[in-house]
């Protein structure tokens, strides 16, 4: 092949080469991502909640964090962080949180001007609402725990305590604006809805609605069940209550849409329509229908999310999986239309808090998509990192 023929073929090649780059979501992900804490430094954990909420406020200005000196993670308090100065501000106080694998639940609601979160206090285990520019609690729900509502609403779901739910055993939502409680389906609709089921998991033994998990535009939930009739009790055992399946309701049109016998980690796609869930299997949340999305591995742990945008799937993994040790864990960043898929971090994960229920790394987006957030126990603390694209 002579030059003059091989010249328009490399030029094909570099007119080509940046569509591939311009289509291909991972491309900025795959060089020059920074990977620190976000509170360095510190001789504490900095636990974030879980892979269903970003701890990064909708304004990108703060991050939301639990904060712990005692050896499990289980008692301290709720902070946020300002990105650019590093200043930090208190917002909860003195609170024991059931484990330090979710913490206190914290949770940005209202466009960020309000915090919501849960825990114990003096032997009573309630809901608090924060307003965050005067530090001051506006709520104290007792007896009930929350679930995930959305940044950008005023809306978070309510249940009762899984172990002993008492007489919340029904699904509710709490409007933190007005302080306003609705009950929006009971744990008696949903075994009336599917009784075979819950005759198989239950039969007569006594059942609450546990986790829901609020869509982005607030017209659906999904939850599952719980039943504490032969367990404990024990807020911070295994043994505390029996969880099954995962249900799906519609709250506008006030209907079931499907259920899944198993759980495993479900979260909400930006659509509104879609459940991503372990394996990298996608739900149809009108249908129940599921796939798997194609060419991508099966994660064990596997807490999975979407970006902002949709185009990337996000979730951790033991390394165990890819070649490596299980107490290592990675952080693995998909193509969400399948094939293709990297490891943006990985690091041992057998240390951080001493928990009954241990931390996982729980990745998530900034609400920008240019940043991934992430727990990691590395060393005697568990610290909250930060993933920064350029």
């Amino acid at each position: 092949m002579t030059l003059r023929t091989l010249l328009p073929l490399l030029a094909l090649l570099c007119a080509v080469l940046p569509l591939r780059a311009a289509d291909d979501p991972l491309a900025p992900w795959r060089s020059g991502v920074s990977i620190h804490p976000v509170a360095p430094d510190q001789q504490r954990h900095s636990i974030h909640s879980y892979f269903n909420t970003c701890p990064e406020s909708p304004d990108g200005q703060w991050v939301l964090f639990f904060t712990s000196t005692a050896p499990d993670g289980q008692h301290g308090e709720v902070r946020i962080r300002n990105r650019a100065t590093g200043e930090e501000r208190v917002l909860v106080e003195n609170l024991d949180v059931e484990d330090a694998h979710r913490a206190a639940c914290q949770q940005w609601v209202s466009n960020g001007k309000r915090v919501v979160y849960h825990g114990e206090r003096d032997g009573e285990w309630f809901v608090g609402v924060v307003d965050v520019a005067t530090g001051k609690e506006l709520l104290h729900i007792p007896g009930r725990l929350s679930c995930w509502g959305r940044p950008d609403r005023d809306l978070v779901p309510l249940y009762g305590p899984h172990w002993n739910p008492g007489t919340h055993r029904d699904l509710e939502l709490l409007n933190v604006a007005t302080g306003d409680i609705q009950t929006v389906v009971t744990a008696d609709a949903a075994r009336a809805a599917y009784p075979e089921w819950f005759a198989k998991q239950y039969g007569d033994q006594p059942i609450s609605i546990f986790f829901p998990i609020l869509s982005p535009d607030a017209s659906k939930v999904f939850f599952k069940l719980a039943s504490n009739g032969h367990t404990n009790g024990n807020p911070r055992s295994k043994g505390a209550s029996a969880r099954e399946g995962l249900i799906c309701y519609n709250i506008a049109e006030k209907r079931f849409l499907f259920l899944r016998p198993s759980w495993g980690h479900p979260a909400w796609c930006p659509d509104g329509t879609t459940i991503v869930n372990t394996a990298f299997s996608l739900t149809d949340s009108n249908t129940g229908k599921e796939h798997r999305v194609p060419g991508l591995p099966v994660c064990r742990g596997d807490h999975p999310s979407s970006s902002p945008d949709g185009k990337l799937l996000i979730t951790d993994s033991t390394m165990d999986k890819f070649g490596g040790k299980a107490t290592d864990w990675g952080i693995i960043v998909a193509n969400a239309q399948g094939n293709d898929y990297l490891t943006l971090d990985q690091f041992d994960n057998s240390h951080g808090a001493k928990s009954w229920r241990v931390s996982h790394p729980h990745p998530v987006f900034s609400p920008d998509g240019k940043r991934i957030y992430f727990n990691v126990s590395s060393g005697q603390w568990t610290q909250l990192y930060v993933a920064e694209r350029q």
